[in-house]
């Protein structure tokens, strides 16, 4: 008899779970097929779902994410010309694995990018191979090099190919405020016509040199040093498709292809001010002082680039993020954060923003909710901080520990960092997985960094200690403590080390379904 009841209730449980399932599958597909109905969104008008200011990178990648998603999407970018920039140019292997995830990979292709399997790096005339490790990947899987301009014409012309996302070349003047609460955007038409456009979210994109980001974090921008960059024609690098890094005097020289035909050159030099280009300083410094520690076998090829004289500057800037939960807007790309570009980190921590915000928006049929919206917003700021925070204090202490220095505690870790990459094994993998954004674990980072410098002192005892090189030693710890925990400070230590003290709607993404 018991075993009858039990049959009897396990059947009336199972039909009510079926026709409960029947019924919310029912509404999802309603809700999914409301979201997908296709809209031409006119300039200045309030049907949109989503604002989004710059088509960059960032803002093209998030304006094709968010519309595959069927949110009605309008996009102003101030230029919609191929952009011409010296940065940008160098995906790692993580970050084309966000642009899988994104569905974007096949705007690497017809653009004449070249695969990158690793690093070379070269000092006082000692050069060691670092490869990514990415034997668990597929053979696709790998860095991606190429010239900015054509890769965000590809996703410029991908996201304008979906019919509820409007792009159109304008100038934000402003955003519209109204009770503390984001509504929407003015901006300046490519005619000169003033207009509005509104939306529930506005996600502002618009790159380093953001007017717009003071209202929505606090900015606190360095500009360590200048990249100057070249374009070297028909050579071939020491190691084929591998970025060559020279830990140059007084500090890093950068070598990688950008087509099959083209190495990208950026030499970094330290502090705000340059050589003049106008009166043939700039020249005479990239001859006299660069090209004696250029490698050989490319160094007729960047004097001849040089002498063509298309030299052009970029300032890096590095910025952490600090931002000011407001309601109805988000800040996303360089607008947002930056790290200096030593490492190539930007693309990649920019595509792993958008994945995380598209999974956290998924579930959120209706932007016009508020009070829910800024929660998950919130939430975004707590769940990018791993990768992010990773990449960029990687790339702001490499950089300090690659720079040349009079100080003796910092040449040994200089030489320390290289000997120890090229030890080989996990001394080599394990920093280059996080470099390539395959590992972005802040405690991994910790850990190898101050193997380094553990290393550097070991070295410094063997084969018999002595008090002058015990105090060297002291001061190469305190040296590496000095680089690393500023960085680790101004990115956050609770964020990085521990967010899930930070309140959060969710702990991780929900899991994504596409629209039926």
């Amino acid at each position: 008899m018991a075993v009858d009841l039990l049959i009897l209730t396990t059947s009336f449980a199972s039909i009510f779970a079926f026709l409960l399932l029947y019924l919310l599958r029912r509404r999802s597909k309603k809700i999914v097929s409301k979201i997908n109905k296709p809209l031409t969104v006119k300039p200045g008008n309030n049907d949109v779902d989503i604002i989004i200011v710059g088509a960059g990178v960032a803002g093209a990648a998030l304006a094709h994410t968010l519309g595959k998603e069927g949110r009605r999407v309008h996009v102003i970018e101030r230029d919609l010309t191929e952009p011409d920039r010296i940065v940008g140019e160098l995906l790692q292997p993580g970050g084309y694995l966000k642009l899988i995830e994104l569905g974007l990979e096949d705007c690497v292709k017809e653009i004449d990018a070249q695969r990158v399997l690793g690093y070379a790096l070269f000092k006082d005339g000692k050069h060691t191979k670092l490869s990514y490790p990415l034997d668990q990947f597929d053979s696709d899987v790998a860095g991606r090099s190429f010239h900015n301009g054509r890769f965000v014409q590809r996703m410029r012309e991908k996201a304008s190919t979906l019919p509820n996302v409007r792009m159109e070349q304008g100038t934000v003047t402003s955003l519209v405020e109204e009770n503390g609460v984001i509504k929407g955007v003015q901006y300046k038409t490519k005619e000169g016509q003033e207009l509005k456009s509104f939306a529930p979210l506005t996600i502002v994109c618009d790159g380093c040199f953001s007017n717009l980001r003071r209202s929505l974090c606090k900015p606190k921008v360095e500009v360590p040093s200048n990249f100057v960059g070249l374009v070297l024609e028909n050579c071939e690098l020491p190691f084929p498709n591998h970025g060559h890094v020279v830990l140059g005097d007084p500090s890093p020289i950068l070598f990688y292809p950008i087509s099959s035909s083209e190495v990208r050159c950026l030499v970094d030099v330290p502090g705000s001010k340059l050589p003049s280009l106008a009166n043939g300083d700039m020249a005479k410094h990239l001859k006299t002082n660069v090209a004696p520690q250029v490698p050989i076998e490319i160094r007729d090829a960047f004097l001849s680039a040089v002498e063509k004289g298309n030299i052009r500057t970029m300032p890096n800037r590095s910025m952490p993020a600090d931002p000011i939960p407001t309601p109805g807007a988000l800040l996303l790309g360089d607008a947002f954060n930056m790290r200096h570009p030593l490492t190539g980190g930007g693309m990649t921590v920019a595509l792993s923003d958008i994945v995380i915000l598209r999974d956290l928006l998924n579930p959120l049929v209706d932007l016009t909710d508020k009070e829910s919206l800024s929660k998950y917003i919130e939430s975004f700021y707590t769940l990018r901080k791993p990768v992010a925070s990773t990449i960029n204090t990687l790339a702001g202490a490499l950089y300090k520990v690659f720079l040349a220095s009079p100080d003796d505690a910092r040449s040994e870790m200089r030489r320390a960092c290289f000997d120890y990459l090229s030890l080989g094994g996990v001394c080599s993998s394990g920093p280059v997985a996080l470099l390539s954004g395959l590992n972005p674990r802040p405690m991994s980072l910790v850990l190898h960094f101050f193997a380094v410098a553990i290393f550097g002192v070991g070295r410094l005892l063997v084969p018999l200690p002595s008090v002058k090189r015990l105090w060297l030693g002291a001061r190469l710890i305190s040296s590496a403590s000095g680089i690393i925990f500023p960085i680790i400070k101004a990115e956050g230590v609770r964020q990085m080390f521990f967010p899930r003290t930070i309140p959060a709607i969710y702990r991780a993404p929900p899991a994504h379904s596409s629209p039926q």
